[in-house]
């Protein structure tokens, strides 16, 4: 009789839901124990970037002006890189991507929100203004050059 081989990655059971889901429960809250300017922060949002459950949490984290700036821009990545298929949630996403647009204090927040517009400027008007705003010349340059690039990306510019 043959042993069974050993599982390789190519035949390793993906985790279940309900593991993602535990798991993403245990980052949530170890994130939520962690002191405010803990770059452990902006870790545990990269490791949820794959995470579809996990994006209530990060437009909780983006629409949190007092938020620590680098997870908040984590956050606006991985929006950016996978906006939320729900609609409800998607609006959401848009409108705490634009209020984090609109913050004066926060300029690496800041474009890294305009950075993350680009899918939600043809969904939401109100974030197409934003972004054509963002885009001039009153603007800080970082700003514009990424508000700029996020209204080429919905087709915009």
């Amino acid at each position: 009789m043959n042993p069974e081989p050993a599982p390789d990655d190519t035949t390793r059971a993906s985790p279940s839901a309900a593991d993602r889901l535990a798991r993403l429960a245990r980052l949530v809250e170890e994130f939520r124990a962690l002191p405010a300017d803990s770059d452990r922060k902006r870790e545990i949002i990269a490791e949820l970037d794959d995470n579809a459950a996990a994006q209530p949490f990060l437009v909780s984290v983006v629409a949190d002006a007092g938020e620590y700036d680098l997870a908040r821009t984590e956050a606006a990545t991985v929006l950016r890189l996978w906006p939320p298929a729900d609609p409800g949630l998607r609006h959401r996403a848009g409108r705490a991507l634009l209020a984090a647009l609109n913050d004066p204090e926060e300029d690496l927040v800041r474009q890294y929100a305009a950075m993350a517009l680009g899918p939600y400027a043809s969904d939401d008007p109100a974030v197409a203004e934003a972004l054509i705003a963002a885009g001039g010349p009153e603007e800080d340059p970082l700003v514009q050059a990424c508000a700029r690039s996020a209204l080429e990306e919905a087709g915009l510019a």
